[in-house]
């Protein structure tokens, strides 16, 4: 099992510690315990350490390379499994969490936050359902004793896929699938879409899905804030710099370590037993890097980012609060924000039309030329609406087939994938974190089986097929 080589890694590791950094830092570390002995609000610990002065262990047993929603999940999962002091779990956030202004590129603070089913693929319709079950009890997983309880503002209201009828088959055998692994959802006909939505107009829908159960959207800021606190309250360790590369053994068949560069300006190594990449967006550029052998030489990992808009806007006369998250055969999306006849929405752009994403800049000519032609022809009251705001966040995009890649690399066996999930990732967090804790401590997926999201399928060029990517 891996979990035996972190053991028997960790020491090792241990025994060439530096004395010589020890009397530099000396100093540093007294200060640290010091302060560590001071019994602290969690809320305070999250603002302080980014204060404090930084210190990056020389070791640890994991080290995980992104501190969003997935690699906060898996720091989660991974400190609740292994309860001891022993055990070294380290998370490097290039984005530091102090406050969701300076949050600034992370894509689970700037996501949508959807909860659907609504997947062609087992994997990912089971991944999102025990999501769903995640939120559904997440205090029983994510509370603190003390702590006011934690609230993600899930709202029920579902979600409605139109199609049209040339995808009207798909989207009743994908109905079929969703409700046999233990969905809740119904086939609507446009009457019956009318009849229950009388905001719609049906014009060119054959067919429509609509979510009973178990889908609706939350509060991504809130899920990742409450991940991360369980996560530090349990043991794991944030720092705050980039990471820059990996050395390797002399052996050459292992990592050996992590190159960081901290928030202070400082380069540091450190010596980890397994790595784990869950950089969103930015996970390709992490590994852009890696020494292959062989044929793996252009293998690379197929994730990039990608940008897309969000636009907020106003229409007193929209549709009212059961309104659910609704999606127009096009890949046009609205849902509601809010009470006050405020709404978001927003299109994935062809491939031809991708933006540059050298920036976060908001192109408003797309929501003109794109995005309000389609939401005016399928909901005439927002014929008037006015546009209040928008933003523009990262996908972590899978150019090879716009699913998540959750494994082990095909040469070195102490890294591990935890990444692009195209758009879906921060609904399926909870369930990744656990998946990717199974594969450390057990040796192989226990839970729900994800062995076909790993990284043989590029080697092999067998893409698995997500119909349902917004």
């Amino acid at each position: 099992m891996i979990f035996r080589y972190i053991n028997c890694e960790i020491h090792i590791n241990k025994i060439f510690f530096n004395i010589s950094t020890w009397n530099s830092k000396l100093c540093g570390i007294y200060y640290f315990v010091k302060e560590a002995l001071v019994v602290r609000e969690v809320d305070d610990i999250l603002t302080e350490w980014m204060g404090r002065p930084q210190i990056v262990p020389q070791v640890c047993d994991v080290v995980i390379i992104g501190g969003g929603a997935i690699g906060s999940s898996i720091a989660y999962w991974l400190r609740r499994r292994v309860y001891t002091e022993e055990f070294k779990v380290v998370v490097v956030e290039r984005d530091p969490m102090v406050s969701l202004s300076e949050y600034t590129t992370a894509s689970t603070t700037l996501s949508v936050g959807g909860l659907r089913q609504q997947f062609s693929l087992k994997e990912n319709i089971e991944m999102s359902l025990f999501g769903a079950e995640f939120l559904r009890n997440v205090n029983s997983y994510l509370g603190i004793e003390g702590e006011s309880p934690v609230d993600v503002c899930f709202h029920p209201y579902g979600y409605l896929t139109l199609a049209s009828e040339k995808g009207a088959a798909t989207l009743i055998e994908n109905s079929k699938l969703q409700n046999f692994l233990g969905a809740k959802n119904i086939l609507l006909s446009p009457a019956k879409l009318k009849d229950v939505f009388p905001w719609i107009n049906t014009e060119g829908v054959e067919l429509g899905c609509l979510g009973l159960e178990k889908e609706g959207w939350f509060d991504p800021w809130a899920l990742l804030s409450a991940f991360k606190k369980k996560a530090i309250i349990l043991g794991a360790k944030y720092i705050s710099g980039e990471a820059q590369g990996f050395f390797y053994k002399e052996s050459g068949d292992a990592l050996d370590g992590l190159i960081i560069k901290t928030k202070e300006g400082e380069i540091c190594n450190m010596k980890f037993a397994i790595a784990i990449v869950a950089a969103g967006a930015f996970s390709g550029q992490i590994v852009a890097n890696v020494k292959a052998e062989d044929k793996l030489e252009q293998i690379s990992l197929p994730v990039e980012p990608r940008k897309r808009y969000v636009y907020c806007f106003h229409c007193p006369d929209g549709p009212g609060l059961n309104t659910p998250l609704t999606i127009d055969y096009t890949g046009t999306y609205f849902r509601r924000e809010g009470l006050a006849g405020t709404y978001i929405c927003g299109r994935s752009p062809e491939e031809s039309e991708e933006p540059s994403i050298e920036d976060l800049s908001v192109d408003h000519d797309y929501f003109d030329e794109k995005v309000w032609p389609i939401l005016a022809q399928r909901i005439p009251a927002f014929e008037k609406l006015k546009l209040r705001s928008s933003w523009a966040g990262y996908y972590e995009y899978n150019t090879f087939d716009k699913n998540g890649i959750i494994g082990v690399h095909p040469y070195y066996q102490n890294l591990i994938f935890a990444t692009g999930f195209s758009g879906h990732g921060i609904q399926q967090s909870p369930a990744v974190g656990r998946a990717i804790s199974e594969l450390i401590i057990d040796g192989e997926f226990k839970t729900l089986d994800l062995s076909n999201l790993d990284f043989k399928r590029i080697i092999y060029s067998k893409p698995i097929c997500e119909a349902n990517i917004v």
